[in-house]
């Protein structure tokens, strides 16, 4: 295909050629694929622009309550902190860490979500995207081209390494998220692509070795806090790149190590529900009340 790219410095390569930023070269590349026109392209991200806002929106006014119990109105603790007090972080910082935590709490609550790249990382993206909208003023169309240039970034992961927290552990979920969302915030401000790139190999390698722990085998504890970590850690890498701090390990060579420390994380380590903090006593007692209540059994003395 012409616009296909398979790694970020062909992509750079491209870029360079057409003399356009990411998210123009992503487009084209969708558009070729699909075999879709533009419009038809531009609208499916649109709606998956106003999902991520939606599940924003509920996770902070709704608070629902998760499905397993574990989670459900921290969000909304978290931004009414943000607006009554002075965060240590900032505002920023901490509406975004807010945003985030509320889309992935709609999520554990079977709420519409975006999974981008997954449910269980799908907040750190929506998170500052809404949040630097929010501050800045920028239109939903410039976001819209924010979300092609993390599709980009995205899927180059997902191409050389992994998504997916079975496979890579939770580096490969919300680390993923916060490489997708910094090279989108960085463009966002003006930042080239080389910058957009540096600030997710920084991204990456912030998070690189994070185990995928899930209490009980569900997607609450941590997963939630862990997409705030995930939405400060795009913000400030976003930050580093645009005052000119480059990554020394480049972006296709930071992917290849994040798949390779992957591999090397044992099964427990890789959503199993078995070990990290899902292995902790106190994680052990969750998960047993949460199995004898779903599926009461005769004679247990475990069961209420």
């Amino acid at each position: 295909m012409r616009y296909d790219f398979t790694h970020g410095e062909e992509l750079l390569t491209r870029c360079a050629q057409m003399e356009v930023p990411i998210h123009r070269v992503m487009l084209c590349r969708e558009m070729e694929w699909s075999e879709r026109p533009e419009e038809t392209v531009w609208e499916q991200m649109e709606e998956n622009w106003a999902i991520m806002r939606a599940s924003a929106r509920r996770g902070i006014e709704q608070a629902p309550a998760s499905v397993g119990g574990l989670v459900g109105g921290e969000a909304q603790k978290v931004m009414t902190y943000a607006d009554r007090r002075e965060p240590l972080g900032g505002p920023v910082l901490c509406r975004a860490a807010a945003q985030a935590m509320a889309v992935v709490e709609v999520n554990a609550a079977m709420g519409r979500i975006v999974a981008a790249p997954t449910a269980g990382a799908s907040g750190v993206l929506p998170g500052v995207l809404l949040t630097v909208q929010q501050t800045f003023g920028y239109q939903d169309a410039q976001m819209v081209q924010a979300l092609f240039t993390a599709a980009a970034i995205g899927m180059l992961i997902q191409r050389n390494a992994s998504v997916a927290g079975a496979e890579g552990g939770c580096q490969a979920e919300v680390g993923t998220a916060a490489a997708m969302a910094a090279a989108a915030l960085v463009e966002l401000r003006g930042g080239t692509p080389e910058q957009a790139l540096h600030a997710a190999a920084t991204a990456l390698q912030n998070l690189m070795g994070l185990v995928c722990d899930p209490v009980a085998g569900l997607v609450e504890v941590p997963c939630v806090k862990r997409n705030a970590i995930g939405a400060a850690n795009a913000l400030l890498c976003a930050d580093l790149a645009l005052a000119g701090v480059a990554s020394l390990i480049p972006f296709d060579q930071t992917v290849e190590a994040m798949y390779a420390v992957g591999c090397a994380l044992p099964p427990s380590l890789r959503e199993s529900g078995k070990g990290g903090l899902a292995g902790t006593p106190k994680a052990r007692e969750i998960a047993e009340m949460i199995f004898h209540a779903a599926s009461p059994c005769d004679g247990c003395r475990s069961c209420p």
